[in-house]
């Protein structure tokens, strides 16, 4: 099965109804039914950490994370403390860059979802380290 990758971008796109990329968000998503989405806890930390400005955001970002953790379809690669010294080691040693640290943990987790066919969902960021 191909597999993509989403960042936290494509989640808050998909889950707030006022976000500009909102419409194209769900487009893409009935695209992706036949494909293996994946993503990191870290992702989904900073995908809830963005929607919580309101009741009504956390309570739609609560949802979308169990919903995404639940999913069969979905690979949430978990959070370790390797993950977290490997993408700590790169954001260190890519201080030219304004990647944030799970940009960083999310591209040394990448090989893991490599080992099969796979693209990326970048969401526009061109800042990512994977975005090049």
């Amino acid at each position: 099965m191909r597999r993509v990758f989403a960042d936290s971008l494509y989640w808050i796109a998909l889950s707030h109804p006022r976000d500009q990329h909102h419409a194209s968000a769900l487009k893409l998503s009935r695209a992706l039914r036949q494909v293996e989405i994946v993503t990191t806890d870290e992702v989904l930390s900073e995908f809830v950490t963005a929607l919580r400005h309101t009741s009504q955001l956390r309570s739609i970002a609560a949802l979308q994370a169990d919903g995404v953790m639940t999913d069969p379809s979905i690979l949430v690669l978990p959070q370790s403390r390797q993950t977290f010294l490997a993408g700590l080691a790169l954001y260190k040693a890519r201080s030219d860059k304004e990647y944030s640290l799970t940009d960083c943990i999310s591209c040394v987790a990448k090989p893991v979802m490599w080992r099969r066919s796979s693209s990326s969902l970048r969401s526009g960021r061109r800042h990512a380290p994977w975005a090049t």
